[in-house]
């Protein structure tokens, strides 16, 4: 039988997503997005037209405590993504980061504990810092390397609070990082995509050295499902491809599959502090195995590049493509 649920950041890329999968799955879904001026819901606005008007929404803003109260109220479950999540930017306003992070985060675990609701909590890799023993178990150490990795620490440390003072029904999912249409260009993949396919190869970003696990976002959603319906409360369960590149081989890759021949220049303006640059992220994901009977569908080299290939694909259309300022870097 098809739950209530409750989305929070449900007018974002992962957020957009998720939403789509769970009203497909016969769930009756509340998104809740981020109040603007221009009446808009974000990626929501373009969902794909079997999902269109077949959900709730609700705009406001997690650091409002009566606006969580009212978007998660007769929900069963509730996903919440809703987060600030541009490290550069929380160098530039780190306390914007706490307040949405972690006060927000306070109020949406408030609102659910009222309401009795299951709740998922979306952290995220860079919680660990850079890799001290690969590849990264959920009991490594957690090394805040930027404003945005503390404030969610502080997030995740308050939702596993509730659990162990209140006896809530949460857990903490941890994706690595996620990759897929409609995501935003401040993250690695849309940025060489997008100047690859603009400038013919031409591709200008930070450090080249350090290594992610990416994660496509077909697999991320998956794994939030399977977790909200067999994560044992109180767990932190990692959500990722358990494969690592380094950001110059993948802007090579991206080169190839686009069909130009890469010509990557150093940016200084998009290169970390030295201290804050996390060099090394790859995901031990047995616990997801095991416990959600959940296996990445683009694992491997061979599912990066299929993840890629899709991810090219949205972007080459140019009603996608001129969404984004590829001559502009964005903070």
């Amino acid at each position: 039988m098809g739950k209530k649920i409750a989305v929070t950041g449900a007018d974002g890329f992962i957020g957009s997503h998720l939403t789509e999968a769970l009203v497909r799955a016969g769930h009756e879904v509340r998104a809740m997005t981020l109040y603007n001026s221009f009446n808009s819901d974000g990626w929501l606005d373009n969902c794909a037209p079997d999902v269109a008007g077949q959900f709730e929404t609700i705009s406001g803003d997690v650091r409002d405590l009566s606006t969580c109260m009212q978007a998660i109220q007769g929900c069963d479950m509730v996903f919440h993504l809703a987060a600030l999540i541009a490290i550069p930017y929380s160098y530039a306003a780190p306390r914007s980061y706490v307040e949405t992070n972690v006060i927000g985060t306070l109020n949406v675990l408030e609102a659910a504990r009222a309401n009795g609701s299951r709740m998922l909590h979306t952290s995220t890799s860079e919680v660990y810092g850079t890799a001290q023993s690969v590849p990264i178990h959920e009991s490594h150490p957690l090394e805040a390397q930027s404003p945005y990795a503390a404030s969610k620490v502080g997030a995740d440390q308050m939702a596993l609070s509730f659990h162990r003072s209140f006896d809530m029904d949460l857990f903490v999912c941890r994706p690595f990082n996620t990759y897929g249409p409609r995501q935003s260009a401040r993250a690695v993949i849309p940025t060489i995509i997008s100047q690859a396919i603009a400038n013919n190869g031409h591709i200008q970003l930070g450090a080249l050295t350090p290594t992610r696990d990416f994660n496509f976002v077909k697999d991320t959603v998956a794994g939030m499902i399977a977790c909200i319906e067999r994560a044992p409360a109180g767990s932190t369960i990692n959500l990722g491809s358990d494969y690592e590149i380094s950001i110059g081989e993948l802007a090579t890759e991206i080169c190839k599959l686009v069909g130009v021949e890469p010509n990557v220049q150093l940016d200084p303006a998009r290169v970390r502090p030295s201290g804050s640059e996390v060099e090394r992220l790859w995901a031990d994901n047995s616990r997801a195995r095991e416990l959600l009977n959940w296996t990445p569908g683009y694992g491997g080299v061979e599912g990066l590049r299929r993840g890629l290939s899709e991810t090219i694909e949205w972007f080459t259309n140019p009603e996608n493509l001129k969404l984004y300022k590829t001559g502009r870097y964005n903070v």
